[in-house]
């Protein structure tokens, strides 16, 4: 008897497993296959996935951010990424002005406190109420390509996380009902296998879009090993440079060493160049970080612009790689900085009022005659809410400076005891600049 049960229980089992299997194995939903009259959708053809947008393949050469988009047209980009909905009517406008396609991004809470949001059906409801007005206001729009529903969550099974998926399927399928037109998408941090499966089993997505820096070196290696269990279509919505995390070159105190510019610009070329899946029967795009300019530990690390919108190397790097042209002028070209002859990688340590010197260095045979330079000094910006960068630039300690001339910069080391940067912004009479910065630390005598 216990025999038979055993039997009835293993039977069972391999029947769910099987259906699973073939679940995650089978890569081509039907749905994928066929011709769509939609505005935006999703084609399998000739083994290979691609968006189609207004009937013709779109394959996304994009940006994560909201501004510069005639800047964006100019450079052969096509498509920029939100996270929210703020100004979207202005945004919206804009580019289909310059010719843009705009994902949009629908915020959703994180569910690591499933009572903050999810048990709770009156914030659900005012949630759900709120998105449904956005998605009949703007079902259609031109300029929409896809609406991205929550941004970098996580995707458990247990039962404690039922709810979520109860509630994040409401949502996806009122967007669907709302607005057919368009797909949706959530996005991921890097290439999870257990969201993976967890999203394709559990959830409506059309797709799946993944935030990546340093694993994209990685990724196709990632999608090749895991492609028996999914080879669906995916988007990658932010790629670039090694941020200012745990994994990043430091000093002793801590603070990241940021790289100059065109140093940078070599990295989003190699990343681009050498380690883009674009070969991968699922890619549909992708999207550099971070088309604008914003503060993220400093106000230069992921800025692809200034604060006064002029250009880095980085964007004619990604001109280049999305045309195939060379810009007409070339950015100022900025290789290291040395403070009293030491780098950001000597650990540098000053006394309180000691007078400091800066010097930039640009590459070799540089026209230095229409440069300007800008010099200044920050305390570093550490500060955190629940995890989530500072957004506001620090202000600068202009009572510091003794004396700049070009490429040389004097200045008095701060009286606080703490960590600093003393940073150099090089400008041409062209729109570009080249950046610059350096690390060090003030300690107080006892």
């Amino acid at each position: 008897m216990r025999s038979k049960y055993l039997i009835i229980i293993a039977t069972v089992l391999l029947i769910v497993c099987g259906a699973v299997a073939f679940i995650l194995w089978n890569p081509y939903p039907s749905r994928f296959k066929n011709p769509s009259n939609k505005a935006v959708y999703i084609r399998f053809e000739n083994g290979h996935y691609s968006f189609y947008r207004f009937g013709k393949p779109f394959l996304v050469k994009g940006a994560a951010g909201s501004t510069f988009l005639p800047e964006l047209h100019a450079a052969g980009g096509n498509t920029i990424r939100t996270w929210d909905t703020a100004n979207l009517d202005s945004l919206l406008a804009e580019a289909e002005r310059n010719h843009v396609a705009v994902v949009v991004g629908l915020f959703m809470p994180y569910n690591d406190n499933m009572d903050a949001f999810y048990n709770n059906d009156a914030k659900v409801e005012a949630l759900y109420n709120r998105y449904q007005s956005i998605i009949k206001k703007y079902q259609g729009n031109k300029a929409i390509l896809c609406w991205c529903l929550g941004n970098e969550m996580a995707y458990p099974v247990r039962p404690q996380f039922f709810k979520f998926y109860k509630v994040l399927n409401r949502f996806i399928d009122m967007i669907h009902r709302e607005d057919p037109d368009h797909p949706v998408t959530t996005t991921l941090i890097n290439f999870q296998r257990q969201y993976l499966v967890n999203i394709k089993l559990w959830t409506h997505f059309d797709f799946i879009c993944f935030n990546v820096f340093s694993d994209l070196r990685k990724l196709t290696k990632d999608l090749d090993n895991f492609k028996r269990w999914w080879r669906g279509p995916f988007l990658i919505t932010e790629w670039g440079i090694d941020g200012p995390w745990p994994v990043h070159e430091h000093t002793a105190w801590n603070a990241y060493i940021e790289p100059s510019s065109d140093k940078k610009a070599e990295q989003y070329r190699q990343l681009y160049e050498q380690y883009m899946p674009k070969q991968n029967d699922g890619f549909l795009g992708s999207m550099v970080f971070y088309w604008g300019y914003k503060q993220e530990t400093t106000p230069t690390w992921f800025s692809l612009f200034d604060k006064d919108g002029r250009k880095s190397e980085a964007v004619n790097a990604m001109q280049y790689m999305w045309t195939g042209h060379k810009p007409e002028h070339e950015a100022p070209q900025v290789r290291y900085m040395l403070v009293d002859g030491k780098g950001a990688r000597d650990n540098i340590l000053y006394n309180p009022g000691v007078v400091v010197n800066a010097q930039a260095y640009l590459q070799n045979g540089a026209d230095k005659n229409h440069l300007h330079y800008e010099w200044y000094v920050q305390p570093e910006d550490w500060f955190r809410v629940l995890h989530f960068y500072n957004q506001k630039k620090r202000a600068t300690l202009d009572e510091l400076t003794i004396s700049q001339s070009g490429d040389h910069f004097s200045f008095h080391a701060p009286k606080r005891e703490g960590p600093y940067r003393v940073y150099v912004n090089i400008s041409d009479d062209n729109g570009y600049f080249a950046t610059c910065n350096t690390p060090f630390y003030v300690i107080a005598e006892k």
